[in-house]
């Protein structure tokens, strides 16, 4: 699997559609996408690959046949866009969330949907925000020789 098109994401009704490259044909590319649910792991179609098992020619294509599914087969009726405040940082997906007058964030790596976020709260988003730049710029900066 190629990296995940984080920056083209589409929230809708309560998942995530997360498009990527699934492959080439005749220099084509053919595009398949990947969800991510409101609800977590109570949904069977948290972090699942294609439920549909439709591929698409483009990815405006891809979202529409993931929409499409979506309409046919959500387990939840949604609350509200549980995903509008998601950023990419360096090709990471961050998605931040408030529960009462705290933030946490998800954290996702370019090329899988496991959250490597840390188990922290934070009083404002531009805090959660700043705090997760300091962390990918820490790990980025290479020691100078001596």
């Amino acid at each position: 699997m190629s990296r995940l098109l984080y920056e083209r994401s589409v929230s809708y009704k309560g998942y995530l559609i997360i498009p990527f490259v699934f492959g080439k044909v005749d220099n084509y590319d053919i595009y398949s996408y990947r969800l991510l649910s409101e609800i977590g792991h109570r949904s069977q179609f948290h972090k699942a690959e294609n439920p549909a098992g439709i591929y698409g020619s483009g990815v405006s294509n891809i979202v529409d046949i993931a929409k499409e599914h979506i309409d046919q087969n959500s387990e939840f009726v949604h609350r509200g866009d549980s995903f509008k405040s998601r950023y990419i940082y360096q090709n990471n997906l961050i998605i931040i969330f408030q529960e009462g007058d705290k933030y946490f964030y998800d954290h996702y790596p370019p090329e899988l949907l496991n959250n490597i976020a840390a188990p922290k709260l934070f009083t404002s988003e531009y805090e959660c925000l700043s705090w997760i730049k300091q962390g990918f710029d820490r790990r980025y900066v290479r020691p100078r020789a001596i």
